[in-house]
């Protein structure tokens, strides 16, 4: 990357994704019954999730404007981009780019969240959102 600064942001976007990992994490095991039932687990869910999915299409786009790259339209253009330009590997950037759909759910339609797949992006999905910072972190580097 070229701006010192853009470099420092995504970085500090890095780092709070991984923190909000670790909160995910604690919920694994979680059911969508669980999440419907019990308030605070839901919230930390949906919050948590809502949070890493915002760091990770705001450093495709810090990535996309630092390097010029075509501009994208949405998060989920932001992550098919940097797929495109091999950042991300491209087969996994097309997968990913699912994550800003869901982060739209969660924000916009949030009276139709289905917590049978909260809970399947918690039990089974977190590793995408590991994939997606270490490709990056080595891009940044």
């Amino acid at each position: 990357m070229n701006n010192i600064d853009a470099i420092d942001k995504a970085n500090l976007r890095l780092e709070k994704l991984r923190e909000y990992l670790v909160i995910l994490q604690s919920l694994q095991g979680v059911t969508g019954k669980e999440l419907q039932e019990d308030i605070n687990k839901r919230a930390k869910a949906e919050r948590f999730l809502q949070l890493a999915s915002e760091a990770c299409i705001d450093i495709c786009e810090l990535v996309i404007s630092d390097q010029r790259f075509q501009m994208p339209q949405n998060g989920r253009e932001a992550i098919e981009i940097l797929g495109r330009e091999h950042v991300l590997e491209l087969e996994f950037s097309r997968k990913f780019a699912s994550v800003a759909s869901f982060r739209n759910i969660l924000v916009h339609d949030y009276m139709e969240i289905d917590y049978d797949e909260v809970a399947d992006k918690i039990n089974n999905h977190l590793g995408d959102f590991d994939i997606f910072a270490k490709s990056v972190a080595r891009f940044l580097q």
